[in-house]
């Protein structure tokens, strides 16, 4: 996918003819894929790339900055590289990330259109949801871009809400879900399990000293580092879940135990202070594992971590001794759950023989 970030930049090439569709894509969740999906269709009748334009900051985020009111900043579902990820993987030919600023935040609704999707995109087509709206001050709305296309020649629609079970899939139902620490509702909203990726990065390396085998070994809960670039996460907390990206392709995911958040038993001033990290650590390191990684560690290296059930909220221990007893329990409450999935999983392949 071709990622353009920002179109006033003279140094990238404006596209020019493209299926558009707009939004914040927060999650990219089943109605976000669904609009993509209809995007793709309209595209191809039309011999045209699709193309998606996001923003980021959040425009909520840039406002609640202004403001100086950061509870008006929404809780981030997903980091701008998953937003990406997701976006490529519904077969967006090529993005556009607007920085939202003062500049954008005070452009006219029509200077928008011709500035935007008409100069530098060359549109054929807009798709956007039923409550769009564009432009300084929110003023833009379906029928302003409606009128506009007629007059300047693109065709413009525009999709209804999207439903599961029922229940209007948004970015606002995946926050609420993963806020509740529902990731069984979570994966059927987003259409797939609630998964960060990233870089791991360097830690204290506290945690392969806590219950290590002997003085020095750092055999204990060593752990995998991502960092997750938003101060407001939508999901916080420990959770059971699936390691992806250290073993080769195909491998079968690693089952861990991690921590989603601020770390509050921990010194303030350690390497990754005041940032929400996602530690996870592996139940299982399979042989061989840190001797096939460059140095013989994952540092560097891009994983995928899948939350699948979460086990409970944050807790500030009182020393390490309690903080080694708490991850202690934390991996034995996550085995179970593993233990439980499994057993779940065979009973299913029994029915399903039977039925057969």
């Amino acid at each position: 996918m071709n990622i353009l970030r920002g179109l006033w930049n003279r140094t990238q090439p404006a596209l020019q003819g493209c299926a558009l569709t707009i939004g914040n894509f927060d999650g990219v969740h089943r109605g976000h894929q669904a609009m993509l999906a209809l995007l793709k269709n309209e595209a191809r009748h039309r011999g045209v790339p699709t193309c998606a334009m996001t923003f980021e900051p959040h425009p909520r985020d840039f406002f609640a900055a202004v403001h100086r009111k950061p509870d008006l900043a929404p809780a981030r579902i997903a980091t701008l590289r998953d937003k990406l990820e997701e976006l490529e993987r519904c077969g967006v030919d090529q993005c556009v990330v607007l920085p939202f600023n003062q500049r954008l935040a005070a452009l006219a609704p029509q200077a928008f259109i011709d500035d935007i999707l008409v100069r530098a995109l060359g549109v054929r087509y807009v798709l956007v949801g039923d409550d769009f709206r564009f432009g300084a001050q929110r003023a833009g709305d379906y029928a302003m871009l409606d009128a506009a296309g007629s007059s300047l020649g693109f065709d413009v629609a525009r999709m209804q809400s999207y439903e599961v079970h029922g229940i209007r899939v948004s970015s606002s139902a995946v926050r609420e879900a993963l806020a509740a620490g529902d990731m069984e509702r979570t994966a059927a909203l987003l259409g797939r399990p609630y998964a960060i990726s990233g870089h791991v990065v360097h830690g204290r390396k506290l945690g392969r000293q806590l219950a290590e085998s002997a003085p020095g070994k750092g055999d204990g809960f060593r752990t995998l580092n991502l960092r997750f670039s938003h101060w407001k996460p939508a999901a916080s907390g420990i959770f059971a879940v699936h390691v992806h990206g250290l073993l080769p392709a195909g491998s079968p995911p690693i089952p861990g135990v991690a921590n989603l958040g601020v770390r509050p038993s921990l010194d303030p001033n350690d390497v990754n202070g005041g940032r929400v990290l996602l530690e996870t650590h592996c139940l299982e390191w399979p042989a061989g594992l840190t001797a096939s990684l460059p140095g013989g560690e994952a540092y560097g290296k891009i994983i995928r971590v899948e939350l699948l059930h979460k086990l409970h909220d944050e807790l500030k221990y009182d020393s390490l001794d309690a903080l080694t007893r708490g991850i202690a329990k934390d991996c034995d409450d996550a085995r179970a759950f593993f233990a439980s999935l499994h057993a779940q999983t065979r009973r299913q392949t029994t029915r399903d023989r039977i039925q057969g």
